[in-house]
């Protein structure tokens, strides 16, 4: 996980706690796991401010796909999606 002005608040001890016990179930399970997140969160945002997080998680798993095709090599040296690529700007 990185840090950020935006999560030095975070108890990143116990969030990487939860990380390793979600990692450990199934994959069925781990995807109920986020479904079931998704209405708790999406109430505390705006439509707008979900759609925005939704397009985050799809860059999150672009990219992961996009350094796994292509090991050893770091952002500087391989094309990393964007916002703008997937908006079409």
């Amino acid at each position: 996980m990185t840090t950020s002005r935006e999560t030095d608040q975070l108890n990143h001890e116990a969030i990487h706690k939860l990380l390793l016990e979600a990692d450990a179930l199934p994959l069925a399970d781990r995807l109920t796991l986020l479904k079931g997140l998704i209405p708790s969160v999406a109430r505390q945002m705006s439509p707008v401010e979900f759609q925005a997080f939704a397009i985050e998680l799809r860059l999150k798993g672009e990219r992961f796909y996009d350094a796994t095709l292509h090991p050893g090599r770091g952002r500087a040296d391989r094309h990393v999606i964007g916002e703008r690529d997937l908006e079409g700007r």
